[in-house]
C-alpha cells in the first residue's frame, strides 16, 4: 500500500469529452500533483452539467485527500460545476478562491468571472479551478505552497496554529 496521498482530477469540459478537442489541463494538473508526492487517480474528462458531480460524487467515495475540476466555472449556461460542487461541501475555503482570482486578474480581467469554489468534503479537499490552461496554473501556483499544510489540517494533523515556515 503506497504512503502518498491520492489525488483525482475532474475535467469538466463538453468538448473534450465528445472528442471536439484534446484536453489540455488534466495533464498540467497531473504532473503538479506528482510533483506534490500525489498519487494521481486516472482523470475523469466528463460533459459540463450532472456528469460533474456524479465523477465527484464517484471520485469522493474513493476518498482521494484532494480533487482539483478544472472547467465550468464560467458563465455560459453549462458552466455548473460549482453548483455541483456546493452541494457535495461540509465546509468552504472561500479565501483560497478570493486568492486564485486574484492570482488570475493580474493576467487577465477574465479571471473575476470564474465562479469556481473550494472547501472540504468528508476527508477530502476539494477545488474548482478555471478550464483554461493559464487559469489551471495560476489556481495551481496559489496552491503550490499551501498543499500539503492543506492536506496535513483535513486529516486532522498538524495544529490550525502551527506556522513554522
Amino acid at each position: 500500500m503506497s504512503s502518498l496521498r491520492s489525488a483525482g482530477i475532474i475535467i469538466a469540459s463538453t468538448r473534450a469529452a465528445t472528442g471536439v478537442y484534446e484536453d489540455r489541463t488534466g495533464p498540467v494538473i497531473a504532473d503538479w500533483l506528482a510533483e506534490h508526492s500525489f498519487e494521481v487517480i486516472p482523470t475523469a474528462v466528463v460533459p459540463d452539467g450532472p456528469s460533474v458531480g456524479a465523477a465527484l460524487r464517484a471520485l469522493l467515495a474513493l476518498e482521494p485527500a484532494l480533487i482539483v475540476t478544472s472547467g465550468g466555472t464560467g458563465l455560459s449556461p453549462d458552466d455548473v460545476t460549482p453548483e455541483e460542487t456546493l452541494p457535495l461541501l461540509d465546509r468552504e475555503v472561500p479565501g483560497l478562491m478570493e486568492a486564485i482570482r486574484a492570482a488570475g486578474r493580474d493576467k487577465t480581467p477574465l479571471a473575476a468571472l470564474s465562479r469556481g469554489y473550494a472547501g472540504i468534503a468528508g476527508g477530502t479537499f476539494v477545488v474548482n479551478l478555471p478550464g483554461s490552461p493559464s487559469g489551471v496554473m495560476d489556481g495551481l501556483s496559489v496552491l503550490d505552497p499551501i498543499i500539503g499544510h492543506v492536506c496535513d489540517q483535513v486529516a486532522g494533523r498538524g495544529g490550525s496554529h502551527d506556522h513554522a515556515e
